[in-house]
């Protein structure tokens, strides 16, 4: 460490003390609430991660929560287990009720369709954006906010002002949180902001679990506040065995799988041998941190 000019991998407050000439740490993961010491954000090394890696698959798995809950798989799939052949609202389907020239029944109601949709992108980086797409091809309706976000997506209606977190939240039947880990997102989505959802509104988290604390989201599920929530990422993982969100019947939960894919490694690879040679070469490093920031 004494005489190296770059690192890379996990740095410790050890190492960090024992370099000399250090100028370039490059993290192997994309977010750094775990990577980042204070003597870390002090130090005059620039710091670079790998954000930018997952947009599209962790879109993928988004877009799979979002069609799961609105064509109701989570109720199927229960019933498909007990072998039971029972569409949902099936039971009131003698009750209709008139819409234009048709008739809408029980079992209608309880199926929608993406295009009648708007979504609420908490966080627009590489991720968000991709989500945006993906949505806004299907016909969806976007609204995004994001402090940083310097030219806002095409595809998405850009909210500023201060109450923008609140307009956000009154308007979408989806919010999907694609912000990072930072001192600011930290717990950011607490009670208040449940209280703010509509109702018939889904949480889909699949930027940090530290951003959504699981005691007020427990709180918002069984209070009704909101109608049902998608996790790929908890505040304490894994999601203890006895937690009642395992079983709450509007709840999807996966391992942190969301940004699997056979892709990431040779861009990860990819992404480190670009700044080896653009560092070896004096040139501009990709993907450098606000250390302060943690992004």
């Amino acid at each position: 460490m004494r005489d190296a000019d770059g690192f890379y991998g996990k740095i410790t407050p050890e190492l960090l003390a024992a370099s000399r000439c250090l100028k370039w740490v490059q993290s192997p993961t994309a977010s750094l609430e775990h990577y980042i010491f204070p003597e870390l954000i002090t130090h005059a090394c620039t710091l670079t991660n790998m954000r930018g890696l997952f947009y599209d698959v962790i879109a993928d798995h988004v877009l799979m929560y979002i069609l799961m809950f609105c064509r109701q798989m989570p109720y199927y799939a229960r019933q498909q287990v007990q072998s039971k052949w029972a569409p949902l609202g099936g039971e009131d389907t003698r009750s209709n009720f008139s819409v234009g020239p048709g008739l809408v029944t029980a079992m209608d109601l309880a199926h929608t369709q993406l295009s009648d949709m708007t979504v609420g992108l908490i966080g627009l980086g590489s991720i968000g954006s991709e989500i945006a797409s993906h949505c806004s091809k299907l016909g969806m309706r976007v609204v995004g906010i994001d402090p940083y976000c310097q030219v806002p997506p095409k595809h998405v209606e850009y909210l500023r002002g201060d109450n923008q977190v609140e307009v956000l939240l009154e308007q979408s039947d989806f919010v999907i949180i694609a912000a990072p880990h930072t001192p600011e997102t930290e717990g950011m989505f607490s009670a208040e902001r449940f209280n703010q959802m509509k109702n018939t509104a889904y949480l889909i988290n699949i930027g940090r679990g530290a951003i959504v604390p699981l005691k007020d989201l427990r709180t918002a599920l069984e209070s009704g506040e909101i109608q049902g929530a998608a996790l790929d990422v908890m505040e304490t993982e894994p999601l203890g065995v006895d937690d009642p969100l395992w079983k709450h019947p509007n709840v999807i939960i996966t391992p942190h799988v969301a940004a699997c894919s056979t892709r990431v490694a040779q861009r990860h690879l990819e992404t480190l041998l670009n700044n080896i040679e653009r560092f070896a070469n004096q040139k501009p490093l990709l993907n450098v941190v606000d250390k302060s920031r943690w992004f």
